[in-house]
């Protein structure tokens, strides 16, 4: 990989370009309101040509859902990507993405689920630092949570002056493995990192901070799918772990014999004996964190503290 390319800060009237790049969002006003909420917030917004497109279960066309993510990293007045959703169908305009187009024209990409297919490929391919946080047509459509509010606009103007962290609730945290872990910070929506184990959009995982999350899935499929990580060798050199807290994801008969989702992540603390905390504040949960999929960080698992050890955007902008 080339060396890592830290896109440059928002500043206040930039234009945020937002896209579909998986499924579309069925339910339009939601455009309108995320496009309300992010003026609120001092920016101006532009819609890729295909944003309301609908085309089955997908945003429009694989081609036209890249050309969208081109059209936006193409255009010099845009100056962030948001995605609007996820849902599904990021993975498949993979193999239609200039890589060398988003690496020359380096921007804050941020979403998460489905888009994680994005966020780590383009990490892997264009060495572009990416964000994993809230979307504008789900967190930023309907009244955000301040905490997570707070967070996202520190993090993508450049004002956040404390580089340490809570990345779990003290009600929620579940230190699995307590101890010091330093690595990049790399992961996402499980799902996704399963379907793209074998796949040349991975990054190497070795060394890393490794966080994932999910929502809607029973504990066996988070355990098939966490067993197709270990068993593909996309964990065996991660130095640390962060889950997330598995949004609705017990199990769908609580009168058949199961095992639980945290019986699964200890089973995985035991195979890797690295520092692990569980019940973080990551994806789908209502005061998500935002992520730099990339940077250089180090975990103190038993306090559930993350530090960010290298700037997350840069001051080079005038103005």
């Amino acid at each position: 990989m080339c060396a890592m390319i830290i896109p440059q800060r928002l500043r206040p009237r930039d234009v945020v370009g937002l896209v579909t790049p998986a499924s579309p969002v069925r339910d339009t006003s939601r455009i309108d309101a995320g496009v309300r909420y992010l003026e609120r917030n001092g920016l101006r917004v532009k819609l890729a040509s295909h944003v309301r497109s609908v085309y089955g279960y997908l945003a429009g066309a694989d081609q036209e859902r890249a050309d969208d993510l081109h059209e936006m990293f193409r255009d010099p007045e845009v100056k962030a990507v948001f995605a609007l959703r996820g849902g599904y169908g990021a993975t498949r305009i993979l193999p239609l993405l200039d890589f060398d187009l988003l690496r020359r024209h380096p921007k804050i990409l941020v979403g998460y689920s489905d888009i994680t297919a994005l966020l780590l490929s383009i990490y892997a391919r264009s060495s572009l630092l990416t964000f994993h946080g809230p979307m504008a047509a789900v967190e930023f459509a309907v009244d955000p949570d301040p905490a997570m509010e707070e967070l996202f606009w520190d993090t993508v103007f450049g004002r956040k002056t404390a580089p340490s962290f809570a990345v779990a609730d003290a009600g929620a945290r579940r230190v699995l493995r307590p101890g010091f872990a330093r690595g990049r910070l790399l992961g996402g929506n499980l799902s996704l990192l399963a379907a793209m184990a074998g796949t040349p959009y991975l990054p190497e995982f070795t060394g890393s901070l490794f966080f994932i999350e999910e929502i809607g899935e029973e504990p066996y499929r988070v355990d098939r799918m966490i067993t197709q990580l270990l068993q593909a060798g996309v964990l065996g050199g991660v130095a640390g772990i962060l889950a997330g807290q598995f949004t609705d994801c017990a199990p769908k008969d609580p009168t058949q014999p199961s095992l639980s989702v945290d019986d699964v992540l200890r089973s995985l603390s035991e195979k890797l004996s690295v520092p692990f905390v569980s019940g973080c504040r990551i994806g789908h949960v209502p005061n998500s964190l935002t992520l730099p999929i990339g940077i250089l960080a180090e975990l103190d698992a038993e306090t559930s503290s993350l530090t960010f050890l290298e700037p997350v955007v840069a001051n080079g902008r005038d103005g």
